[in-house]
């Protein structure tokens, strides 16, 4: 007997909201952190490494974990696994320690951020309805109250640890509620015959990623170094630097969440040349801005721009059809990954020598190529 629809669609769409609150906490943190550890920006950017090195060891073998146990119990296992290493490393404060926990955080990321996008492309096979921007609509959500929060707890001196260690058992209990009654979806349809164990990437993934990259990288960086660009750059109260992240994800959720229908009504390739066009003017505020009251208007741009960008990309990765979405889904996140292996560094080196307005400005030639490249979804989503 098939499930009904609507709660299979509602319990998909809390999952990315929880995965948000697990993800997102650890980000509001890291200038607080930062300063216990004792930190230039050269070596946190050293450090945020470990996250990207966590995921990037994953990304080849996480579309063969996925089809061998099930989108379900990766989330159920994994998912708890990022709210305790993010809590462990406030207690932790050593930088080969923070390295390595965000390591494992990555890993943990990574592998059910790819179980989830699979499970809500089968969810959308089945049904026949978009859900796939409403979901990161929904984890857009999910990433602005955690910052919020982290702003507030930020302004009344809470510590990290005490802010981080409460939030782990609320985001277990969270996935435990929502991800157990999960009824299965079925795979969706593909031409390939043999599962790899490995998740190469082929021409057309590249192809997808040259589109996606900017957008991936730029909701990254924002998340590590929005605050410290306000703090580092203007005379702001700390409270208001806490609000670089919220500005970027309250645009970017609202988004994400009518997206659908923008989409439907205009089409892939418009709606992304639009937006695309809208973060490299938001990005060129941020770097210009001589207040912060501008940056933060600028962040807000940056978010309505990347939006929906990288979901697209996912999104059509896992409609190409010539093998599992698990692996071209897989393949897609492994490239962009690799790149942001290195751009916390690359960032951190520019913000050493240059301040971090500048490393941030490093993102405009990606932003540049995003909109250059929406074309590759014309194939993949219209038609």
């Amino acid at each position: 007997m098939t499930a009904p629809v609507a709660p299979i669609r509602w319990r998909i769409i809390a999952l990315f909201f929880v995965h948000a609150l697990a993800a997102g906490a650890i980000h509001t943190r890291i200038p607080d952190i930062q300063l216990q550890v004792g930190l230039s920006e050269a070596e946190l950017g050293l450090v945020l490494m470990g996250q990207s090195l966590g995921a990037l060891t994953m990304f080849f073998f996480s579309s063969f974990i996925i089809e061998r146990f099930g989108p379900r119990a990766i989330i159920l296992g994994l998912l708890p696994m990022m709210a305790i290493s993010a809590a462990l490393v406030t207690v932790l404060l050593h930088p080969v320690a923070m390295f390595v926990l965000l390591a494992v955080n990555g890993i943990g990321f990574s592998v059910t951020n790819i179980a989830m996008n699979v499970e809500a492309d089968r969810i959308e096979a089945s049904t026949g309805t978009r859900v796939m921007n409403t979901c990161h609509g929904a984890w857009s959500v999910g990433f602005l109250l955690t910052s919020l929060l982290g702003a507030a707890l930020r302004g009344a001196h809470v510590p990290p640890a005490v802010h981080l260690w409460a939030l782990a058992p609320l985001i277990i209990v969270l996935v435990v509620a929502v991800v157990a009654p999960m009824p299965p979806s079925a795979e969706r349809a593909h031409s390939g015959e043999n599962k790899r164990k490995l998740a190469w990437p082929t021409w057309a993934t590249l192809g997808l990623v040259a589109f996606g990259l900017g957008a991936g990288l730029t909701e990254g960086a924002t998340r590590a170094w929005s605050i410290i660009f306000l703090r580092d750059s203007f005379d702001a109260p700390t409270w208001m630097e806490s609000m670089a992240l919220p500005a970027l994800l309250v645009t970017m959720a609202a988004g994400r969440l009518v997206a659908d229908r923008w989409i439907d009504r205009f089409g892939p390739v418009r709606v992304a040349r639009v937006l695309s066009a809208l973060a490299v003017g938001g990005m060129l505020l941020v770097v210009l801005a001589p207040h912060y009251l501008l940056a933060l208007a600028g962040f807000a741009l940056v978010g309505l721009g990347i939006c929906v960008l990288y979901p697209l990309m996912l999104s059509a990765a896992a409609r190409l059809g010539d093998r599992p979405a698990s692996e071209n889904v897989a393949a897609t996140t492994l490239i962009v990954q690799l790149a942001g292996l290195a751009a916390p560094a690359l960032i951190g080196a520019v913000a050493e020598g240059y301040g971090v307005r500048i490393g941030l400005a490093t993102l405009l030639p990606l932003l540049v190529l995003t909109w250059a490249m929406s074309g590759r979804l014309r194939s993949r989503e219209e038609g």
